[in-house]
């Protein structure tokens, strides 16, 4: 296994000059998810001189394992939701709610953590430039995308540093520009490709966001 990244700042600093090489939108604003996305984003954010933000999203996992994803909220009420597999694992319908009222709680919390009383920042007609860490599952980086789209970016571009092949795909499909350094086909977890990938902290996200 090939180390690609030193930690997610690196993985930011090497990202930002394929993201600086894009043609210039309206209006540009660089959108963190949270935590992990939020360091590589802070990168991005400071090659362009362009603001940064949070876009909130969270992992709907597998009520035995978290780790897995079989959907993501995103802030705006934006619900992504693999059908698929939740019919071949037969989860109920409870189930699946009883996950969903969990993050959606968290979701809450964090927003109040992040951001207080302080509304979304406005998209409308602007470059959107949506980053995370990577992408294994693409279940969270769906639902940013469908909550981003709700505001009617100008130019929506998604930027990772790595991801397993067939989410990619799945999400070329989604967005105006695609942004990713590496695509290896033996994906097994975003974290196999960095040295350092320590839990992101909110008191990390509120220093990176300057509050």
């Amino acid at each position: 296994m090939a180390i690609t990244f030193a930690d997610r700042h690196d993985a930011g600093r090497q990202l930002a000059e394929r993201v600086a090489a894009l043609p210039r939108g309206p209006e540009p604003i660089v959108l963190g998810l949270p935590r992990g996305g939020v360091p590589v984003a802070w990168e991005i954010a400071q090659a362009l001189k362009a603001p940064l933000e949070v876009w909130l999203v969270r992992k709907l996992g597998l009520p035995w394992n978290p780790e897995v994803a079989m959907g993501a909220l995103a802030e705006g009420g934006a619900c992504y939701r693999d059908d698929a597999m939740i019919q071949a694992l037969r989860l109920s319908e409870d189930d699946v709610q009883a996950v969903i009222a969990t993050e959606t709680a968290e979701l809450e919390r964090r927003r109040a953590r992040y951001r207080g009383d302080t509304p979304p920042p406005p998209l409308k007609d602007r470059q959107v430039i949506l980053v995370d860490d990577g992408l294994a599952t693409g279940a969270t980086l769906e639902a940013a995308v469908m909550a981003v789209r709700q505001a009617h970016p100008a130019w929506l571009v998604v930027a990772v540093p790595v991801a397993a092949p067939e989410a990619l795909a799945r999400l070329a499909t989604r967005v105006d520009t695609l942004v990713c350094l590496h695509q290896p086909a033996q994906f097994r977890a975003v974290g196999q490709w960095y040295r350092r990938f320590d839990q992101t902290s909110d008191e990390e996200v509120l220093r990176l966001l300057g509050r």
